[in-house]
């Protein structure tokens, strides 16, 4: 990763992670999970509220994370809004190929727009799980999945 690249990593994680986005309970929201991250001991909540077509309506989060669990959740959910369970999982699928180094981030950038900041995640391989936790539990919030999520 290029000095630049990395610099842009290291301030969006940061900013995101300093001013984390949609970071609060949903009312009444219309599916929930929780993940968990015992390596690092990130703990996560997400909540969704759905529209009348199924799309997600809104997105919120809270727990505690580790710098890159909860700008990964941040962005995660700033991206998701507005959009259906298929672009979601999609989305998802993309995020996690990037990040485990299985897609270069110029081959997914157009789908995941500034989500590609986290290739730089795939240079720390024990964070991988950090970055990927909020969408596992994310995923289990759509699959409506009673069991929490964890990461091993």
């Amino acid at each position: 990763m290029d000095s630049v690249l990395r610099e842009l990593y290291q301030q969006v994680i940061l900013d995101h992670q300093r001013s984390p986005r949609n970071f609060h309970d949903l009312h009444d929201p219309d599916r929930r999970a929780e993940g968990y991250n015992p390596l690092c001991g990130d703990r996560i909540n997400v909540e969704i509220k759905l529209g009348e077509g199924g799309d997600l309506e809104e997105v919120g989060f809270t727990g505690a994370g580790c710098a890159i669990c909860t700008a990964s959740a941040s962005m995660m959910t700033e991206t998701i809004t507005g959009k259906s369970p298929a672009d979601v999982a999609r989305l998802s699928d993309s995020f996690r190929d990037l990040v485990t180094g299985q897609a270069e981030a110029g081959d997914v950038e157009g789908t995941l727009g500034k989500l590609a900041v986290f290739a730089g995640v795939r240079e720390f391989p024990i964070r991988v799980k950090c970055a990927t936790l909020p969408w596992h539990t994310l995923r289990a919030a759509l699959d409506n999945r009673r069991d929490p999520v964890s990461t091993e």
